[in-house]
C-alpha cells in the first residue's frame, strides 16, 4: 500500500491543548514540514513569548525557547549571532508582536537581523480573554470593546506588512491566510521562502497569518473561516509584500 500521509519528523506526538479551530495547529505544521523539506531540523531554534504562541514548545521537535512577553525578536536577535550557523525564528501573535513587543520587531527589521518571524494575526489577545489588539477590526466586539472598536476611541487596525515594507532591512514580508486548503497551500510556499531569505542571509523575513480564533470571535469554526474571507481580508490584503 502506498503511504501517502506521515507526520513531519519536526513535531512532537503530543495531542493539541488548542481551542477547537484555533489556526495554531495548522501553522505548527505548515512549519514543521517546511523544517523537514530543507533538513534544517538539527540547526533550527524556536523562540516563543507569552500568549497562545508560549504553547509551541509542546508541539515542535527541536529546540525551542521561551522569551518575555513581546521579546521574542531580541531573545531571537541574541541567539542568532551568537550561533549564526542555525537557522532561528520567532513565533508571535499580534498582541505581542505588535504592541508590547512593538519596538523589538520594528528595530529587529530595522538591523536586517537574520532571523524569520511567524506573525500570528487573530485580531485579538487569545490568550488572555479576547481583548483588543493592534490588528482588531474596526466595530469588532472584544471583551475590552463590547460595542465595538472605534476610530475614534481606539484608532484603526495596524497592517504590519504595509508598514513594514518601508522599512530597509526587512528583505521578505508576506501575507498569507488560513480560510481555505488552497490558501493553505500557498501559505506553506511563502513560509518555504521566509526560511529561504534567512538560510541564505539576505536579511529579515516575515510572514503574517491570517488565523482563526473562534473561541474569543464567540462563532463557530465554520464561521470563522467564512470571518477571515470576509471581514479580514479586505483589510489584510493577501500576497507578498517585499522580495529580496
Amino acid at each position: 500500500m502506498k503511504k501517502v500521509f506521515s507526520k513531519p519528523e519536526s513535531l512532537t506526538s503530543k495531542s493539541t491543548i488548542y481551542c477547537p479551530g484555533c489556526g495554531h495547529g495548522i501553522i505548527h505544521r505548515l512549519v514543521a514540514e517546511v523544517i523537514d523539506e530543507l533538513q534544517v531540523r538539527e540547526r533550527t531554534i524556536g523562540v516563543a513569548p507569552v500568549g497562545c504562541a508560549v504553547l509551541a514548545y509542546y508541539y515542535f521537535n527541536f529546540d525551542v525557547t521561551e522569551a518575555a512577553h513581546g521579546r521574542a525578536p531580541a531573545v531571537a536577535t541574541g541567539i542568532k549571532r551568537v550561533l549564526p550557523e542555525n537557522v532561528v525564528f520567532s513565533y508571535q501573535g499580534d498582541g505581542d508582536l505588535v504592541a508590547i513587543g512593538t519596538a523589538e520587531i520594528i528595530h529587529a527589521a530595522t538591523r536586517g537581523e537574520r532571523i524569520t518571524v511567524i506573525f500570528v494575526n487573530n485580531a485579538n489577545y487569545g490568550m488572555t480573554g479576547g481583548q483588543m489588539a493592534p490588528t482588531t477590526l474596526l466595530g469588532q466586539k472584544t471583551t475590552t470593546t463590547p460595542e465595538g472598536r472605534d476610530v475614534f476611541r481606539d484608532g484603526y487596525p495596524l497592517q504590519v506588512c504595509e508598514l513594514f515594507s518601508t522599512i530597509e532591512g526587512a528583505k521578505y514580508l508576506a501575507r498569507v491566510s488560513l480560510h481555505s486548503p488552497k490558501e493553505i497551500r500557498k501559505a506553506k510556499k511563502v513560509i518555504h521562502k521566509a526560511f529561504n531569505v534567512q538560510i541564505d542571509n539576505l536579511g529579515f523575513g516575515l510572514v503574517e497569518i491570517l488565523s482563526m480564533c473562534p473561541t474569543n470571535w464567540k462563532i463557530s469554526p465554520l464561521e470563522s473561516l467564512k470571518w477571515i474571507e470576509e471581514k479580514m481580508i479586505p483589510y489584510f490584503p493577501l500576497g507578498e509584500f517585499k522580495r529580496p
